[in-house]
């Protein structure tokens, strides 16, 4: 089947991360309900068994449009259990009676655009410094390295290109990528700020290469942060941001600049600016241990001629509010 004329702009894009070199890793409108898909030194930084399910579906009505799909679990190896004390003024605080400074995670992704596609996963290892001790403003110094691996794919079934192109020609249609993945964070009950950095390798070790070809996979950069305001005892507000780049540097670099509002911790919604491509609102619902966050990205580039706009939809469980007595975690 031949991609038709609404396919074009895609494989257009697709073919300039090729030869440009543009941004390679997946793009997530609600990062702040999983910033461990982007920091791994975020796996366990708030003492919770988390699984998560990311799915993105961007430029809706376009034919052949990027997709994404993420799945991750990611926990605190605790030495002991997480438990409630109520105070004099009828709050609950959530602290660790014996908390352990490790946490493990990964995840399994696939994303997809336009003829590249890559399916893969992340094993991550994050080791917590406690900043102090006592005090409900608990500070905690993070520092993760993941081992990612990915299968890099390039199907030209039913693309009509110039058989003779030393771009598509030069390189093998499949092969597997092994790298790594940093990350720093510090966190506290009211602001939190991030650096990661992937591709540390830059793609330099591959698998299945026979074409001899010299590759190099673009490292990507990720700073991260943001503050809680208590407007009231029901209502937070929560401006944040998230600078991409690459190697490329400024040639590349995009900020999401956000603002959520809380109440009760339980609901919220949320708008953000996207740098030269989008304007997103956001919400999102708990119930019990359950999460759910939607955002939708109105397009501002030349694609909305195309497309009205992206979809993600995110869903979270976490366990551990309660006693935490597992015996997989006491062992450690």
């Amino acid at each position: 089947m031949r991609y038709s004329k609404k396919i074009f702009p895609a494989v257009v894009l697709s073919l300039l991360c090729i030869t440009t070199q543009a941004q390679q890793v997946p793009m997530y409108s609600q990062y702040i309900m999983n910033g461990f898909l982007i920091n791994p030194s975020l796996a366990g930084h708030d003492g919770y068994t988390a699984i998560n399910l990311t799915v993105r579906e961007q430029w809706v009505g376009l034919e052949g449009a990027p997709t994404t799909y993420a799945a991750s679990f990611q926990t605190r190896v605790l030495k002991d259990s997480y438990i409630s004390k109520s105070t004099s003024v009828r709050r609950k605080l959530v602290k660790p009676t014996k908390g352990g400074k490790v946490g493990m995670g990964g995840y399994v992704f696939n994303d997809n655009n336009g003829i590249m596609k890559r399916t893969g996963f992340q094993a991550a290892y994050a080791y917590h410094i406690p900043l102090n001790s006592g005090g409900e403003d608990i500070k905690n110094l993070s520092f993760g390295l993941a081992l990612t691996a990915y299968q890099f794919s390039v199907n030209t079934l039913g693309l009509i290109y110039d058989p003779n192109d030393d771009v598509l020609n030069s390189y093998d249609r499949s092969i597997f990528i092994p790298d790594f993945n940093f990350g720093v964070s510090l966190s506290a009950s009211k602001y939190y700020a991030g650096f990661a950095m992937t591709n540390l390798s830059r793609g330099s070790i591959t698998i299945a290469d026979t074409s001899g070809t010299k590759r190099a996979e673009l490292g990507h950069y990720f700073i991260t942060g943001g503050y809680r305001i208590p407007l009231s005892s029901e209502w937070m507000l929560e401006p944040s941001t998230l600078i991409k780049s690459s190697d490329l540097f400024f040639k590349a670099i995009q900020a999401d600049l956000t603002l959520r509002t809380y109440f009760r911790n339980d609901y919220w919604l949320g708008v953000s600016y996207r740098t030269s491509d989008a304007i997103i609102v956001m919400a999102g619902l708990k119930v019990d241990r359950f999460y759910f966050g939607y955002a939708f990205d109105f397009i501002l580039s030349d694609i909305r001629t195309q497309s009205i706009g992206s979809h993600e939809i995110t869903m979270a469980v976490k366990f551990g509010e309660s006693a935490r007595r597992y015996r997989w975690i006491n062992a450690y």
